[in-house]
């Protein structure tokens, strides 16, 4: 079964190592095969990883986007490790992005860590307001 893209005039789409730019006009793209897909709004690039929690996305897409999780498993542990010990409560969703990459499914583990940066965004927004870091909802850090 293909997968079925439609970009906006100007968006980008990498496939596999190609970086591919819409025209000027509405298009729909049929895809077949294995490659790895990212839309323009779900990549990264070294520059706006500013938090630790875009570092982390940063590594997986990276590792994705190459198919190679040996490259970037050394600095991908030691971001998590380092977010861990900051934000112990974050530890189910980490918990979650390691295994989809025990199992291969590093798109799973890039939307897992999605709602990573959410979360810390979250946090952020609630230290600044001078409530309590943890989103509404969450487990208290231990």
């Amino acid at each position: 079964m293909s997968l079925k893209v439609e970009l906006k005039p100007g968006e980008r789409l990498i496939v596999g190592n190609c970086l591919i730019t819409n025209s000027d006009q509405r298009t729909r793209l049929f895809i077949d095969g294995s490659a790895p897909i990212l839309r323009e709004k779900d990549i990264l690039t070294p520059t706006s990883a500013d938090t630790p929690a875009k570092r982390i996305y940063l590594a997986i897409q990276l590792m994705y986007l190459e198919t190679d999780l040996g490259s970037l498993k050394e600095e991908y542990f030691s971001l998590v490790n380092d977010f861990v010990r900051a934000v112990p409560s974050a530890t189910q969703l980490v918990d979650q992005i390691n295994n989809e990459m025990l199992t291969g499914s590093l798109y799973k583990a890039l939307k897992v860590a999605r709602q990573l940066i959410q979360y810390e965004q979250d946090i952020l927004a609630n230290a600044a307001a001078g409530r309590s870091g943890l989103p509404a909802g969450s487990q208290a850090d231990r």
